[in-house]
């Protein structure tokens, strides 16, 4: 089994010590280190290769936002972020979904549930708790208001087929479900969304959903 190499980034030592516990304790995880701040971070990866970041979004310094973008951008490593929070609406997670974290972890998450949300980052083939990233998104989207032209010029570079799978990724449908609402192979669909992710440049699931809201292509309800 190949195990899950994670770096922890937060300004409070217990956090990181307790976290750095639990994660020990899960059979295929491994903490490599830890991170006292977003300069930190961004340095701790380019020295350990984790696979997995969990990151805090308010340090000192270099803010988890800024450092998952550098960790992330288009020279970046091949780490995910999952980012670490207080609080499930803040408007800081989503703007750390934007500058390219995988999806986000309540700080007061049970042990079970920081070990899931690392091993779903880790795979990137579904989003990290889809009903609260949903909502999350589409509350932001209606803040940001009209779709970003350029991205829905990309758009239009999806076959018919994909950008109805697109739409139900957005939606937070699994590729089992998906596959069920189009009554095709769940490979096909597994295909269709690797397709996806490669012909709009994007890292995972999670930032597929951020790309259907900003684009216009799922819009929140209500609209």
């Amino acid at each position: 089994m190949t195990t899950i190499r994670v770096l922890i980034a937060d300004d409070q030592m217990m956090v990181r010590q307790g976290f750095t516990v639990l994660l020990n304790a899960e059979p295929g995880i491994e903490v490599v280190g830890q991170a006292v701040d977003g300069l930190d971070a961004v340095a701790k990866v380019a020295e350990l290769a984790p696979d997995v970041v969990l990151m805090d979004i308010r340090m000192p310094g270099l803010g988890g936002i800024e450092a998952t973008r550098r960790i992330t951008g288009p020279d970046g490593a091949a780490v995910k972020v999952l980012v670490l929070t207080t609080f499930d609406l803040d408007e800081y997670v989503y703007e750390a979904l934007r500058a390219g974290a995988s999806g986000f972890l309540l700080k007061d998450a049970s042990a079970a549930e920081l070990a899931q949300a690392v091993r779903v980052v880790a795979a990137g083939d579904a989003l990290l708790a889809p009903n609260i990233t949903k909502r999350l998104i589409a509350e932001f989207s209606r803040m940001t208001g009209t779709p970003r032209a350029p991205l829905k010029d990309r758009v239009g570079g999806l076959t018919e087929r994909e950008t109805e799978v697109l739409s139900l990724v957005a939606q937070g449908l699994s590729n089992g479900e998906i596959a069920g609402r189009l009554v095709v192979a769940e490979q096909t669909v597994k295909t269709h969304v690797s397709r996806i992710l490669v012909k709009l440049g994007l890292r995972d699931r999670t930032q597929a959903t951020v790309f259907a809201y900003e684009s216009g292509l799922v819009r929140p309800a209500g609209y």
